[in-house]
């Protein structure tokens, strides 16, 4: 009989449908068992219900087929009511299911490979015994016998070397123990999260980043470095608890207690437990190159392709276990139509190094052939230079790593010092983009390494038995022998082109994406506001209108109503202290200003306006980016409000008046007779304050923020840059930068006129 009349009229439970194996066990079944009724359990996801998402699913390529013109169902609503009952419900709670099953697929699981201990354990242990229990429900009082199959891995054998039998893996870990365990591990790294130390840690982290913002800055980062430190702990504890047993990782682990937890209700139900190695794209169903996805091999070949993937810490003469998800599928259908006596589970193995080993090294050879044909193309750059692999082996490769990212972290130290400037956000890019490649091998070495080093051999006579028993066109439609696979071919004209070429495509949107931006940069982006309602233009100054800073505008003011010796003292003196007033302002922005602005004691305010009317305005004015000017006439034109909110004294602000509608800046508090106190009048507005000020304002206003516009050059301005709809980093320093590009903003370079130097005292020869 063929595999389509045994398993004619039979009802098939089926989870993870919507995964890459239950996606291609779903076409199969539709395809070629056509008397089968599929019963899927579908989680809702957010306002689409499991009906929804199924519809969503039969609209995809590989499903159009099978209804439309041609076939015996209009559309995929036809094909559902008639080949498909779907059952809304999740394995963290499985729901009641239909008591006339004859058949359980069990494709669901998490297959991170580092998945949080707690989520491992609830979907691949605690899910798979809470489905079972309700299987077991659903036969009470029938008399029916429900045959289960279960969809593991190979890698459930653990840490081991040689043959590895299709038999139950051989090891006496209490299954319910360390669920328990497992479980709890959230609770208990929460709780160490907030402790006193911890948090300490956290938070000085934090600050030393963000203390210029603010308070309320440094905490929100506070807290979001105490969440990744919980999702990271709890990862690692998976993988140091499945280590310290003999398992890779956390995912082996789990798939592998959850094998217990099956044979625990193989007296119940007849049991088949089915071990893919790892599963990559289709040789010939659905399509030949077929995937869903990134598995285990694409993003390796896909560094490798665009030259990030220097080393690789695999043995060349290692054999990496890869099987065509069709195979796979073709072997699941085989094993649904032969049912195990009770109490006797079996187990197939689907790999391919038992008869059709693939090393790691005719693995390479194969990818760096195809890239070699088919290159990447960079651009201006041309096409990618590949890397030449010699295995150094895992001891090496890690060395090579470890040594990237101690260079990485000493270059990173010293570009956040440097002066700001265009040439620095380039090296800082460059940085994090290097950053990226080290995180990525790290994260692949972790991952991978253990697997890359493997010496297991799976044994698959059993699956090779299903294919031997299969009778006439089912060879073909079923198939499950690897040993049919050319892997020269598959990998060059089937694999690489498959999941190259979604890269390809995004490659051409990025290039015009980024070509869209950098034709935008610089332009502004009309925004009419709504009727009652105003848009505003918040601009700094220094470092973003004109490219100066305090301690400079400082000695403009004061260096012009002194005597030489006076002047030579005053010079001396800032000078000294130079190093002090960095450090204080990188720690603190408000008292460095109080520091700095404590000189003017003594100074009469009328005096230091004269000085800012007849001497620096024409030096201010200079020092003015014409590019600025442009962008504050364009919102004016627009009929948006413009403010200058800076924590300069107000006198040199006289010569931006005419520009702007309000200006913000700090006051010199004076004495009864005019002269300067060495305080200001109030705090000065910065970091947070002016986040702060600008949200009174709109308030008070009826200011459209969503729509408003904000411009700023220091990380200390983060806040007033999130307050708006339209932030622009202008010249930014390294830390905005890097915040201004992970969040998309726009960044423009606003250059200083030629004709103007940094060295140049205005007035001090005017006296």
């Amino acid at each position: 009989m063929s595999l389509a009349d045994k398993l004619k009229d039979k009802k098939v439970l089926v989870t993870g449908v919507t995964g890459f194996v239950g996606e291609a066990l779903l076409h199969r079944m539709i395809g070629d068992l056509p008397g089968t009724t599929v019963v899927a359990i579908i989680r809702p996801k957010g306002s689409l219900t499991g009906t929804a998402r199924m519809a969503q699913l039969l609209k995809k390529d590989i499903f159009k087929p099978f209804y439309g013109e041609g076939t015996p169902y209009a559309d995929a609503e036809a094909l559902t009511a008639d080949r498909i009952q779907v059952v809304e419900g999740d394995l963290s709670d499985v729901p009641a299911l239909p008591n006339d099953l004859d058949i359980v697929v069990h494709c669901a699981g998490d297959v991170s490979f580092d998945p949080p201990i707690h989520e491992a354990f609830t979907t691949n242990v605690l899910g798979t015994k809470s489905l079972l229990e309700r299987i077991d429900e659903s036969r009470q009082g029938t008399g029916r016998t429900i045959h289960y199959v279960h969809i593991s891995t190979a890698y459930t054998a653990g840490r081991r070397r040689g043959a590895i039998p299709e038999a139950p893996v051989d090891h006496f870990v209490d299954w319910r123990t360390e669920a328990e365990a497992g479980m709890a591990m959230k609770a208990r790294i929460e709780e160490q999260s907030r402790s006193a130390v911890m948090l300490t840690k956290f938070r000085k982290d934090a600050e030393k980043l963000h203390r210029r913002a603010g308070h309320l800055t440094a905490a929100a980062d506070t807290e979001r470095r105490r969440i990744e430190w919980v999702a990271k702990k709890l990862v690692e504890t998976g993988t140091e608890r499945a280590r310290s047993l003999g398992w890779t990782d956390c995912y082996t682990f789990t798939k592998a207690l959850g094998e217990r937890v099956v044979e625990e209700f193989a007296g119940i139900f007849p049991t088949s437990i089915v071990r893919p190695a790892i599963i990559e794209s289709a040789v010939e169903s659905p399509h030949p190159g077929w995937i869903e996805g990134f598995k285990m091999a694409e993003p390796l070949i896909l560094a490798y392709g665009r030259g990030e993937l220097p080393e690789f810490p695999a043995s060349p003469d290692s054999v990496i276990e890869i099987v065509a998800v069709d195979h796979v599928v073709g072997a699941i259908c085989a094993v649904m139509a032969r049912e195990p006596e009770l109490n006797k589970p079996e187990y197939y193995h689907i790999g391919s190094g038992a008869r059709n080993p693939l090393t790691f090294e005719q693995l390479y050879a194969g990818i760096r052939e195809y890239f070699s044909k088919h290159p990447f193309d960079l651009g201006e750059r041309g096409a990618v230079r590949l890397p030449v692999w010699k295995f150094p082996g895992g001891d090496s490769v890690e060395a090579m790593l470890r040594y990237g990212e101690r260079a990485h972290k000493i270059a990173d130290a010293v570009i956040t010092r440097v002066p700001r400037g265009e040439r620095t956000r380039k090296y800082a890019r460059e940085l994090d983009v290097q950053k990226r490649r080290i995180d990525f091998l790290r994260r692949y070495m972790d991952l991978y390494s253990e697997y890359a080093q493997a010496e297991m051999n799976f044994v698959d006579d059993n699956v090779l038995a299903l294919h031997n028993a299969l009778e006439g066109d089912d060879r073909t439609k079923f198939a499950c022998d690897t040993a049919v696979v050319d892997w020269p071919h598959y990998i060059q004209e089937v694999h690489c082109p498959s999941v190259t070429e979604s890269m390809r495509r995004l490659d051409v949107v990025r290039k015009k994406r980024n070509k869209g931006l950098a034709e935008a940069a610089g332009v502004l982006k009309k925004v009419a506001p709504e009727e009652n309602t105003e848009v505003i233009a918040a601009f700094d100054m220094d470092g973003t209108l004109l490219s100066s800073n305090v301690i400079e505008t400082y000695l403009w003011m004061r260096l012009p109503e002194l005597d030489g010796p006076q002047r030579i003292g005053e010079f001396g003196q800032i000078l000294r202290r130079l190093p002090k007033l960095i450090a204080a302002e990188r720690k603190d922005r408000g008292a460095f200003l109080r520091t700095i602005y404590r000189r003017y004691a003594g100074a009469e305010l009328a005096e230091l306006n004269h000085i800012v009317d007849e001497i620096l305005a024409e030096h201010v004015l200079e020092r003015l980016s014409g590019a600025a000017v442009r962008r504050i006439r364009e919102h004016r034109a627009a009929g948006h409000k413009t403010i200058l909110i800076t924590g300069a004294v107000r006198p040199l602000t006289r010569p931006l008046e005419p520009l702007f509608d309000e200006i913000v800046a700090a006051e010199l508090a004076v004495d009864d007779r005019g002269r300067c106190t060495g305080y200001l009048s109030g705090p000065p507005l910065v970091g947070e304050s002016r986040a702060a000020w600008i949200k009174h304002h709109a308030r008070v206003r009826n200011i459209d923020l969503s729509k408003s516009f904000a411009y700023a050059d220091s990380h200390s301005d983060l806040p007033m840059l999130t307050t708006v709809g339209n932030p622009v980093a202008v010249s930014p320093d390294v830390p905005l930068f890097r915040a201004a590009r992970a969040a998309r903003w726009q960044i423009v370079d606003w250059k200083t006129p030629s004709t103007s130097s940094r060295l140049e005292l205005p007035g001090v020869n005017a006296r």
